[in-house]
């Protein structure tokens, strides 16, 4: 195997061989799942126990009953 005489491909050239229709659909594929994998486990994460607000019950109290 021969190794190209030519400069090194460009952000733009590697795009738009990205951009063609196999290449395409790999990358579309490859991104759904990261972005849902991300999502996922931003789901799975424990909320924070300590709040800095206190509930709304707390802040305003209920108005007295006549």
């Amino acid at each position: 195997m021969s190794e190209p005489d030519g400069p090194p491909a460009t952000f733009q050239q590697r795009l738009r061989w990205l951009m063609t229709p196999p290449q395409a659909y790999l990358a579309y594929f490859i991104a759904v799942l990261l972005i849902g994998g991300a999502s996922f486990y931003a789901g799975s994460l424990k909320p924070n126990k300590k709040s800095l607000v206190p509930p709304q019950s707390l802040q305003h109290p209920a108005p007295p009953q006549n």
